[in-house]
């Protein structure tokens, strides 16, 4: 079993940055690859980036290539996604997620924190 708490969302305007962080708990937190996703009103949850476990192998949505980073500290079992270049369009709830599996399919995710607001004005 994974715990998730997400935090960093907040209010910014367009252009400017936001960091967030995902604190995973568990016996064997550290050995999930993870994931970040967000969700807008009205429309499905989508991938933005994720990273393994064992290699720190990352993969990015085309439409936050070059803008977001995403990492994470195996010790401090914590992932991290920074956020630059910020557009209205980034407005939705992040998510972090936890799998075993190499996907950036929502559905393969076994473990989702509770989401954190990012909102982004023009």
């Amino acid at each position: 079993q994974v715990q998730l708490v997400e935090s960093g969302g907040g209010l910014v305007q367009a252009g400017g940055s936001l960091s967030l962080s995902c604190a995973a708990s568990g016996r064997t937190a550290s050995m999930y690859n993870m994931g970040w996703f967000r969700q807008a009103p009205g429309k499905e949850r989508e991938f933005v980036a994720r990273i393994t476990w064992a290699i720190g192998s990352t993969y990015y949505a085309d439409s936050v290539k070059g803008r977001f980073t995403i990492s994470r500290d195996n010790a401090k079992n914590t992932v991290y996604l920074q956020m630059n270049s910020l557009k209205p369009e980034d407005t939705a709830a992040y998510y972090c997620a936890a799998t075993r599996r190499f996907s950036s399919g929502p559905h393969d995710y076994d473990y989702w924190g509770q989401g954190t607001q990012v909102t982004v004005s023009s």
